[in-house]
């Protein structure tokens, strides 16, 4: 006779309660600890008389040196510990660029002009239909009036005036928010990875906004989708040097010059994904900007994976045999971006995991390592850090790996998965898109915790851990304004195109 089958102990109501036990157990171990202690001190207190208590002070023997002595000791700790410590970063607002209607690019016009372009490569034609059947982009994705061309026009003048028109309006839509006037800007960082003309971008704003003569201006260019949050993190190390300062972050990509013209089925990828975009966002370290902030930075990690010759090279810009310049992505591209987030989840882990996950992380590594380095390593709960994640939309298969590897939920995941919908792979900016979505569904609460992670060329993981400092209304404006009643939205897994 077969004996029954063992029941689903993983799924069991009971084992669920015992988890939520040893983490509430765990996670506040010192307050468990310190109660007893206080309530017997509190006893010892209330047993003795007022009598008893001056006896034992006299006992002491202090005189007015030791209590002169210990006072500034004290005045000298806290003043130490007060200076020593690093200014607090807040996120005050920021502004996002939303491309005309007449910008988009629907499925069928995307593959009427391939199919124009490329009328001797029908096998080229035929791969980027692939990709984009599969790509959970939606039909309201925008390009630049050059991809419109036929043949697209991936000229200088063009490259300016698309620069121009994402980086201006986001800008005049950032000062129309915060209040913020172009003199009052302390410090400006700029990314935008393939287009950097002379004079800089950074040049061309300031003098656009006639900015002051002593503004702080950083131009990165060549870093890829993770940027937007290396640019976060050189604004806070500035901050950190100039006190009652502020801060501008722009992040963009201009798509205008880097239109892949040839038939590399590598090279295609990008034409198929990447979409306008940019963001533009204001730091602050000043003391009045606490209350009006949306948020306080609490980490920025940064991972860079170049000195391994596989990651250095499986995102690179090059010229293919018939000259044609573009961006080529290796096929073992998500391997090196797991290797990557799992080496910025090592780092961020310590930062951010309560006490409860980081000892079975802990006991989970010492059994691999000294007893069986066959079993799986324990992938430690984030839900447990984090209410919100805003994982970069470079593509379907970006946030399908990330929900698979972070045992996310689909809700986690949905802010992601929208903003690839709605507006594509927008680089940098990506992760904003993201979070203004979370906001514009009334989700941003006081004390959340939101996760960025964004991942760029040579290979970069890059994570930013952001906490609400006040609960976010819903925004009336911006780029999910006149949409965000239709989403979240179905995405099949293949959208047959004809």
């Amino acid at each position: 006779m077969a004996e029954p089958p063992l029941p689903d102990f993983s799924q069991s109501v009971k084992l669920k309660y015992v988890k939520l036990g040893y983490q509430y157990l765990v996670n506040n171990f010192l307050i468990f600890l310190l109660l007893p202690i206080m309530a017997a001190l509190s006893i010892e207190i209330l047993r003795c008389s007022p009598q008893d208590l001056i006896n034992l002070f006299n006992s002491m023997q202090f005189t007015s040196i030791h209590i002169i002595c210990s006072f500034f000791l004290i005045i000298y700790t806290l003043t130490f510990f007060l200076m020593s410590r690093p200014r607090p970063v807040y996120l005050v607002d920021y502004a996002l660029f939303k491309p005309p209607r007449s910008f988009r690019v629907s499925f069928g016009g995307f593959m009427e002009h391939a199919r124009i372009v490329l009328a001797t490569e029908p096998k080229s034609v035929h791969f980027q239909m692939k990709i984009l059947e599969r790509s959970g982009l939606g039909q309201e994705t925008c390009v630049p009036p050059a991809m419109h061309y036929l043949p697209p026009r991936p000229n200088m003048q063009l490259a300016r005036e698309e620069a121009e028109l994402v980086i201006f309006s986001a800008m005049d839509s950032l000062f129309l928010k915060t209040g913020l006037k172009p003199k009052d800007v302390d410090i400006l960082v700029l990314n935008c990875s393939l287009f950097s003309p002379t004079p800089s971008l950074t040049a061309m704003v300031i003098n656009k906004y006639k900015m002051r003569s002593n503004i702080k201006s950083f131009n990165l260019s060549g870093m890829g989708c993770s940027a937007g949050l290396i640019s976060v993190d050189l604004a806070k190390d500035l901050l950190q040097r100039y006190p009652n300062s502020n801060a501008v972050v722009i992040s963009t990509e201009i798509l205008t010059p880097n239109s892949y013209l040839g038939k590399e089925r590598a090279m295609l990828l990008p034409n198929c994904l990447f979409r306008m975009g940019g963001a533009a966002v204001l730091l602050s370290n000043r003391r009045a900007d606490r209350r009006r902030a949306k948020y306080r930075l609490a980490h920025v990690v940064r991972t860079h994976k170049g000195a391994d010759d596989r990651a250095y090279g499986c995102v690179s810009q090059e010229e293919d045999p018939e000259g044609h310049i573009g961006i080529k992505l290796n096929i073992d591209l998500m391997t090196i971006a797991g290797e990557a987030l799992k080496s910025n989840i090592t780092t961020i882990g310590p930062l951010v995991l309560p006490a409860s996950e980081q000892i079975l992380f802990a006991l989970s590594l010492i059994g691999r390592k000294f007893f069986n380095s066959k079993s799986k390593p324990y992938i430690p709960d984030f839900k447990q850090a984090f209410e919100h994640f805003c994982i970069h939309a470079g593509g379907r298969a970006v946030i399908d790996e990330l929900q698979k590897s972070l045992r996310l939920s689909n809700e986690h995941v949905e802010a992601s998965r929208m903003t690839l919908h709605r507006f594509g792979n927008t680089s940098s900016s990506s992760l904003w898109y993201e979070l203004s979505y979370i906001e514009s569904k009334g989700r941003m609460k006081k004390g959340d915790r939101v996760w960025q992670i964004g991942f760029g060329s040579g290979f970069k993981c890059n994570s930013a851990v952001w906490k609400c400092n006040r609960t976010i209304k819903t925004p009336v404006d911006g780029p999910w304004a006149d949409c965000i009643h239709n989403y979240p939205v179905y995405i099949p897994e293949v959208v047959k195109l004809q």
